[in-house]
């Protein structure tokens, strides 16, 4: 089968350094009986050596061209196929089918990548850890603390659903064709669900989304549709903060309050 040219569409740059390929596998350390699921598994270089040590893959690729190449290496008209292909769009793909609980690999899209952090995130109860290729920009920021120039809307939505580690830097020329960024490698494990303390997701969604809406503006400004003067003074948060200045605990508390009051 001819080489297979990367399309830009699909945001594909296929990861070809062994090294970084053996320090990945090495950090999400597949055992055999996992229940994994690789997004996007492109020309297969996590793909091999992943199914040098589990029973069973899983795998979404939404490139016909890419799912005939692995057809082709592993057919499906088998009766137990060791790489199960599901063909289409992942931020359309019913993880609920593969069952509990998942273990969730991939070098995302980096044009997709939010989109997809937030659609995992649906599942987290369904889920045992991820680890995702994305640009380092986008760890960065998932990772950031806050009163830091990453910390943002992205930061307060992923943290408070995930406890979440930057592992290793990927330079461009790891890749082929090699992107215009650097990239890096981040391990997310869901918070059990005892210890969230969000309640009200999409109340909690909406102040985030508010309070970053504006970043430059004080939290008196772009609150001022859910809290007065006298509730930030009784929360104990300065209103002439910006929304970087609040921790994930801090969006919790108010989003609680404001639960509790029952108007925003």
């Amino acid at each position: 089968m001819s080489a297979h040219k990367a399309k830009k569409k699909f945001g594909q740059n296929f990861l070809v350094d062994q090294n970084i390929i053996a320090d990945i596998i090495g950090a999400i350390r597949p055992e055999t009986d996992d229940n994994l699921v690789e997004i996007g598994p492109g020309l297969g270089a996590l793909t091999r050596p992943l199914l040098k040590s589990l029973a069973h893959l899983h795998v979404v690729e939404i490139d016909r061209d890419i799912i005939a190449r692995l057809e082709a290496d592993y057919p499906q008209d088998r009766p137990d196929p060791k790489l199960i292909i599901h063909a289409g769009d992942a931020l359309k793909f019913d993880l609920t089918s593969l069952g509990a609980p998942l273990r969730i690999v991939g070098n995302l899209p980096y044009n997709i990548s939010s989109p997809l952090l937030f659609y995992f995130a649906e599942y987290a109860d369904r889920i045992t850890d991820m680890h995702f290729m994305l640009q380092n920009e986008v760890v960065e920021r998932m990772v950031a603390d806050y009163s830091t120039p990453a910390y943002g809307r992205l930061s307060v939505m992923l943290q408070y659903r995930f406890f979440m580690e930057k592992l290793l830097d990927v330079p461009p020329d790891s890749f082929r064709p090699a992107p215009k960024v650097n990239s890096a490698i981040v391990r997310m494990i869901p918070i059990p669900a005892d210890q969230i303390v969000v309640k009200n997701e999409k109340l909690f969604g909406e102040i985030v989304g508010t309070a970053f809406g504006q970043r430059r503006k004080t939290l008196r400004n772009t609150l001022k549709s859910f809290l007065n003067e006298a509730e930030f003074e009784q929360l104990g948060i300065n209103p002439q903060l910006r929304a970087e200045n609040l921790s994930v605990a801090e969006f919790a508390r108010i989003a609680a309050y404001v639960d509790d009051r029952g108007v925003a």
